[in-house]
């Protein structure tokens, strides 16, 4: 399907004039969090801060998201908030920023918090009685960013969304970055906080609290910044509503710990969703098995070097290369994995590794569906003029989850909801 031709343009001229990952990483985590700073708050979901302890005294900060109404039904009065202040740069994709971060940066207006944290949405803490809403299950999320940028704070609004959206619990990960900390740093972390969930053990600390997350590549916290009480613990979900997922990076850390939890036998995901998921370890168009390396890998905002240089800076050394913790499609056996969704996207570099995984995970697993979306690029997830994918997205994961009825529909670009003619989809499996 074509794309937009002055979205096109557009894209292909950042893609050259943005310096490529290994040299911006620094500037773009900067410019995450002036992201982060102007994203409105979503009074629909409850938001608590909290922390997982890791085994080398490492506090993981996670972000817990629990929606307060049925997706489409108003606030009470009382609790309705105007998110007017707020500005669509909160959630547009950063990948451009760091060229023109030094001429911009003075520029930006930096809205100011009226909360003491930095999370949005209605605090616990809050003296109004708050809407019941039982929540279908609990979401377990891990942030895409290369494994060097990204985090909970750029993806807030995204997750209290998607919470609202799928009327699910949302636990999103601030796993530790490289290249101060790689493989298998991240995949560890993202384990563990899985392991504490699946067992009932994930402590809650600072909830509704003045807790400050920056990018935790700095010196690592032996106890989570503010104190609290950590005594008092998430519930133990029903193993079966807990879902794994993950966009990009993150597709990558939900599908390691899929494969960890097999090969440690400690618990076992029922069920993984990875949205356009790093799964393979060649970004070389050279070289590279996959098509989409070549045809997607210059002109639409992650490039092929991009991911090259995200590799260099994830991985500890070239054995990690071959190691299905670090790529999972290098894997020689895929069994006893989750149920599993896939989506890629049409214009993304990694398009065919992705759908490459949901081929070999599908000839040994009768539960795997994988889905193109189409005008796609990769990081959609994060941008403001994609509604129209986000929207076909979800409706994919309700299908998916909940069994809600997937009928076709127009395709919609990626600049503005209206159809540019075929499908908005395709099923790579034929599975529906």
């Amino acid at each position: 399907m074509p794309i937009n031709e002055a979205l096109f343009a557009a894209m292909k001229a950042a893609s050259y004039i943005k310096p490529n990952a290994g040299k911006s990483y620094k500037l773009q985590r900067v410019a995450e969090e002036l992201i982060a700073k102007q994203a409105p708050a979503n009074p629909k979901c409850r938001v608590e801060d909290a922390f997982a302890p890791m085994a080398d005294g490492y506090a993981v900060p996670l972000r817990v998201f629990t929606p307060l109404v049925a997706y489409g039904a108003p606030l009470p009065e009382a609790l309705e908030e105007s998110s007017a202040s707020g500005t669509s740069v909160a959630s547009a994709i950063s990948a451009i920023l760091p060229a023109v971060l030094p001429k911009v940066l003075p520029k930006i207006p930096i809205k100011e918090s009226t909360s003491s944290g930095k999370a949005d949405g209605v605090s616990v803490n809050a003296n109004t009685e708050l809407p019941s809403v039982t929540p279908r299950g609990t979401i377990l999320f891990f942030h895409g960013g290369g494994w060097t940028t990204g985090g909970i704070n750029l993806y807030t609004q995204a997750c209290a969304h998607m919470a609202v959206r799928l009327q699910r619990r949302v636990i999103s990960v601030e796993y530790r970055l490289a290249p101060e900390y790689r493989f298998p740093t991240a995949v560890e972390d993202c384990y563990e906080v899985a392991r504490q969930l699946f067992a009932g053990e994930l402590p809650i600390s600072g909830v509704g609290g003045s807790v400050d997350v920056d990018h935790p590549q700095s010196a690592a916290p032996t106890a989570p910044a503010g104190g609290g009480d950590i005594s008092a613990t998430i519930p133990a979900p029903d193993p079966d509503s807990i879902v794994l997922f993950g966009d990009s990076a993150g597709g990558n850390l939900a599908a390691a710990v899929s494969l960890m939890a097999r090969d440690r036998g400690e618990f076992m995901p029922r069920t993984q969703m990875l949205l356009y998921p790093v799964v393979g370890n060649d970004y070389n168009p050279e070289t590279s098995p996959f098509e989409s390396v070549r045809t997607n890998g210059t002109d639409y905002i992650l490039t092929a070097q991009d991911m090259a240089d995200y590799i260099d800076m994830y991985r500890s050394s070239v054995a990690d290369l071959t190691n299905p913790y670090f790529a999972p499609l290098t894997a020689h056996d895929l069994s006893n994995q989750p149920r599993t969704l896939v989506l890629s996207a049409e214009y993304c570099p990694l398009r065919d590794e992705d759908e490459a995984y949901a081929r070999r995970l599908q000839l040994v697993n009768d539960n795997v569906s994988c889905y193109r979306i189409h005008d796609g690029i990769h990081g959609y997830l994060l941008n403001t003029s994609a509604v129209g994918l986000v929207a076909t997205t979800y409706r994919i994961i309700e299908h998916f989850l909940d069994g809600t009825p997937l009928e076709p529909a127009p395709g919609t670009g990626t600049t503005a909801n209206a159809p540019e003619g075929g499908d908005a989809w395709q099923d790579v499996l034929g599975t529906d």
